[in-house]
């Protein structure tokens, strides 16, 4: 069964910074094809933050889109840095991971809070 362990988040300034970890396991590496999150306020739909492909590529939500950036650590780790960030960056946020088999696995998320 793959589980995602996250770290990170908390409370942070509005300009400020935060990063988050994300790590797999139960899952082998060469089935793994992405990684990244996805955040989500009550009342709205999820949406992607930031996703990395096995090969590499990267990819954002408009509204990050020079603040954050996402690495691959290992074939099952991630982090998101996250910079000047913003009020409206407040989320709850959910490590996401894809693989060649299966549904997407989720971790259980970790709340981001900007105040202004």
């Amino acid at each position: 069964q793959v589980q995602l362990r996250e770290f990170g988040g908390g409370l942070v300034q509005a300009g400020g910074s935060l990063r988050l970890s994300c790590r797999a396991s139960g899952v082998i590496s060469s089935a793994v094809t992405a990684m990244g999150w996805y955040r989500q306020v009550p009342g709205d739909e999820r949406e992607l933050v930031a996703l990395v492909d096995d090969g590499g590529s990267t990819y954002y939500g408009e509204s990050v889109k020079g603040r954050f950036t996402i690495s691959r650590d290992s074939t099952k780790q991630v982090s998101l840095q996250m910079n000047s960030l913003k009020p409206e960056d407040t989320a709850v946020y959910y490590c996401n991971l894809r693989r060649t088999t299966g549904p997407d696995a989720w971790g259980q998320g970790t709340r981001v809070t900007v105040s202004s």
